[in-house]
């Protein structure tokens, strides 16, 4: 298989409310291939999708039902700690729940994370060990 990822779904609760957070808070345009059923944005390199969360996990032959931390992350990273603060301000004031303000961490970096309307964590985080190209992808060694 080749080493590649081409799109993330999130199951969401209500695909309406989903879409505007990430249209509104956080900028984002859906792509036209986007319908009543479904929803697209084009990151870079990959598809973020948004599908109702009961027919993604009726699709998928399991149980919808799942609470609590999901056990994986979202990550926008930056190419400062000044762009993580500013990001987290600006979502704070667009009323996105912030879930741990940003810090310095364990790892050498420093980051925050924010929560979407189905409790979807992003974290926001600049990694000074992972240099962003100018498109925003991480260069390559």
């Amino acid at each position: 298989m080749e080493q590649r990822l081409t799109m993330v779904t999130l199951g969401v609760n209500d695909l309406a409310i989903a879409s505007v957070f990430y249209e509104n808070k956080f900028g984002w345009k859906k792509m036209e291939s986007s319908n009543e059923g479904v929803v697209f944005f084009k990151l870079n390199g990959i598809l973020l999708s948004l599908y109702p969360k009961a027919k993604l996990a009726q699709d998928a032959m399991v149980s919808p039902d799942g609470y609590g931390f999901k056990g994986f992350t979202l990550a926008f990273n930056t190419r400062s700690k000044e762009e993580v603060d500013d990001l987290i301000t600006r979502f704070e004031v667009k009323g996105v729940k912030v879930v741990k303000k940003p810090e310095d961490v364990f790892w050498g970096g420093y980051s925050g994370y924010i929560a979407d309307p189905d409790e979807n964590l992003w974290e926001i985080a600049f990694n000074p060990f992972l240099p962003l190209d100018g498109e925003g992808n991480v260069q390559e060694e």
